[in-house]
């Protein structure tokens, strides 16, 4: 019998072992970002800028911005994108709200962003702690913008109207990536869960901005992405982030492509031109990059429009 000839069969091409240079950033230094790291230790604090290894801790901090996790450093779900630690969380610590209360005023911030890690162990997903410390910060330091970005509380109603009524300015749940790979990427998450709290942020009345947020590179296609835009766009959320994911170990997803700077411009057209009133986006942008920007855009956006109206 002739030998068959060897087949070369088509493989995705692999992305580089190295990050491009556009996603090169230099390391946070200097005094004031090293007095701030003391003062997060010293008030048994967690913040994302540190936990999630943030290429813009230096940068937001400088801006007087910066992203505080309560409910504790460790995350009862194991979504395989994100560099937070995963298992059984401490009992909550209801002291955490005065501690990063006190945090916002010795570093002057102009706007506080609060999240967490999931706590499916609670039966309000630590809404509770959420509020108080709202409530909180508008006690030591009023004149902070508050910005929350919270879990889908497993779809509870009563969880979100517990963080509503503390009236925080901006309420964020992000959807992380499109509905086919909720499963692989984001375990115990559910799109239409997702939906359904963004939706309801905008039905609630309060004076409130809907917020979410997208990574790229985990395998996405361009027809999916406007999909999911198109999705959160209906449930009026109002700001939109755009990132490069970027893999924190071995252990997580590999990236699935590095998008260029300028197709995250492209795709900030695209979300300007279908309705979003702020669109961040950029290989490093992050929720939380630069909140106060995105805030006082959205201020000015909002104003323009309602001058054009007029």
């Amino acid at each position: 019998m002739a030998q068959q000839p060897l087949v070369q069969l088509a493989t995705p091409e692999r992305p580089a072992r190295r990050h491009p240079d556009w996603l090169k950033v230099r390391a946070p230094f200097g005094a004031e970002v090293h007095n701030l790291k003391q003062l997060v230790n010293q008030l048994q604090l967690h913040t994302v800028c540190q936990e999630a290894i943030c290429p813009n801790m230096g940068e937001c901090w400088a801006h007087k911005v910066a992203t505080f996790i309560i409910l504790g450093d460790i995350c009862t779900r194991g979504c395989r994108y994100c560099a937070v630690s995963k298992g059984k969380p401490e009992e909550l610590d209801w002291s955490e709200p005065g501690r990063v209360a006190q945090a916002v005023q010795a570093m002057g911030l102009r706007h506080a962003v609060i999240t967490s890690v999931n706590r499916d162990d609670q039966s309000d997903g630590g809404a509770s702690i959420f509020a108080e410390t709202v409530r909180e910060i508008r006690r030591l330091s009023p004149e902070c913008v508050v910005e929350l970005l919270i879990p889908d509380f497993e779809g509870s109603e009563e969880a979100l109207g517990i963080v509503l009524d503390s009236e925080p300015e901006i309420l964020g749940h992000n959807v992380e990536t499109v509905p086919r790979l909720y499963r692989t990427a984001r375990g115990g998450g559910i799109y239409q869960v997702s939906l359904q709290l963004l939706k309801r942020v905008a039905d609630s009345g309060r004076p409130v901005i809907p917020k979410t947020g997208l990574m790229l590179g985990l395998g996405e296609t361009a027809e999916e992405l406007r999909d999911v835009m198109a999705d959160v766009l209906e449930c009026r959320v109002q700001i939109l982030t755009l990132g490069q994911y970027l893999r924190p170990s071995k252990w997580h997803l590999p990236v699935a492509r590095y998008y260029h700077p300028d197709e995250f411009q492209h795709w900030k057209h695209v979300g300007e031109e279908m309705g979003f009133v702020h669109v961040e986006s950029g290989p490093l942008v992050r929720s939380s990059y630069l909140a106060d920007r995105q805030f006082e855009s959205y201020g000015r956006q909002k104003s323009g429009a309602g001058e054009a109206d007029s």
